[in-house]
């Protein structure tokens, strides 16, 4: 007796056009990049299940602050009055070097480097995949986030954006494996690419000759190469040197100089096409003019 679940074209018809029909959306996906505004619209679709996702951490988060001990605030609350002091001093000074910088390139003719456009995003989520390191954070393109806008914290370059929704966007981290970063030698200058690992801690310089001045130590920062990340910013130390003649190129191996694995609060990066653009004030939430807050 034949049922219902034989009739029809045979399984290995339906295998072909299976294979036939991903095969064609692989392409134009990949080659036409036809289902770009699609991702845009399912990554919407999602944000919301990722805040209630997020609400049971935020809850319990709150909830342990709230029990936190009268002494451990006090001295925390020292402890931050101390590093305010401190960085307040070095303000001082920074602001003292900008004027002299800003007056030496004057007279050299030489452009001036201009303030850019930043905004405070917080970690929403990591991705749980073990060969892919990125993350969710909870700014999207009603905040004006754009595709390969840095990103950065406290210690220096965390990586870009690669994925923007309407409120929430997925940021490729250093450490990727498809992810590269033009960067150059504080100490002299050189510059080298620095490729992922797929592991948080080490990152790759790639084709390094053996005569290249390059020792463990050396501080790492952005070139400004390729357009994608501001020069100037920390990006890593160099940890390990290794030049075996029986290899074309030295084997370095550096240490990103971010918290890629105790992300918290980053630091959203606008490309500098005005001198006089806007900052998002991390204790108001709004909008203000960079001379004002300098000012204030």
């Amino acid at each position: 007796m034949d049922t219902i679940f034989t009739r029809g074209p045979s399984l290995n018809i339906r295998l072909t056009l299976a294979l036939v029909l991903s095969v064609t959306l692989i392409f134009v996906d990949h080659k036409m990049d036809g289902f770009k505004s699609t991702r845009v619209y399912l990554n919407s679709l999602m944000s919301p299940l990722q805040y209630i996702a997020n609400l049971p951490g935020l809850m319990l988060s709150e909830s342990a602050q709230r029990l936190t001990s009268q002494e451990q605030l006090l001295a925390e609350n020292q402890k931050l009055n101390n590093q305010l002091l401190l960085m307040s001093e070095k303000l001082q000074q920074f602001d003292v070097i900008e004027k002299e910088n800003a007056q030496l390139r004057e007279l050299l003719q030489a452009p001036v480097r201009e303030s850019s456009r930043k905004m405070v995003a917080e970690l929403m989520a990591v991705d749980k995949n073990p060969y892919s390191q990125q993350v969710v954070i909870n700014k999207g393109a009603i905040d004006g986030v754009y595709p390969s806008q840095p990103v950065i914290d406290d210690k220096g370059i965390v990586g870009q954006v690669m994925e923007v929704g309407s409120t929430n966007s997925r940021v490729l981290l250093l450490a990727d494996v498809t992810h590269a970063i033009p960067v150059r030698s504080l100490r002299n200058d050189i510059r080298f690419i620095a490729t992922g690992s797929g592991a948080l801690n080490e990152l790759y310089l790639e084709h390094v000759p053996h005569s290249v001045d390059i020792q463990e130590g050396d501080t790492l920062i952005s070139s400004g190469l390729g357009k994608v990340f501001p020069e100037g910013y920390p990006v890593a130390t160099v940890t390990q040197v290794v030049r075996d003649e029986s290899r074309p190129f030295a084997r370095v191996i550096a240490t990103p100089l971010a918290n890629l694995d105790r992300l918290r609060h980053l630091l959203l990066l606008w490309k500098k096409t005005n001198p006089e653009r806007d900052v998002k004030d991390e204790t108001k939430g709004e909008m203000v003019n960079e001379e004002e807050s300098t000012d204030a």
